[in-house]
């Protein structure tokens, strides 16, 4: 499993949470909400600090992680993180892990 994210994303990230070089965002398992790969569960993001990842990425001196208490969510799926220009906030885009990614 990998972590994706766009550098529009990212921007936003930073500026709504006003993220500085350093900074450390989690991408978490939450109950209720609408996920493609889940039924019932959704993710969250709050400000943290790795403990135990199972994937991160570093974009801009900010780190984007998830823990890997939270890998089951993603049921053998990586995540992409784009910029949706219409609602003007992130969008979550999973794609199925395959012998060929």
């Amino acid at each position: 499993m990998k972590i994706n994210i766009s550098g529009p994303a990212s921007q936003w990230y930073a500026d709504e949470m006003e993220l500085q070089e350093g900074s450390s965002v989690r991408f978490f398992v939450r109950y209720g909400g609408h996920s493609p790969i889940q039924s019932g569960f959704s993710l969250g993001v709050n400000l943290d600090q790795p403990v135990d990842p199972a994937t991160s990425i570093k974009h801009e001196g900010i780190t984007y992680f998830i823990e890997k208490n939270d890998e089951w969510y993603f049921d053998n799926h990586d995540l992409y993180i784009d910029f949706n220009d219409k609602t003007a906030e992130p969008a979550f885009r999973y794609e199925e892990i395959t012998a060929n990614n």
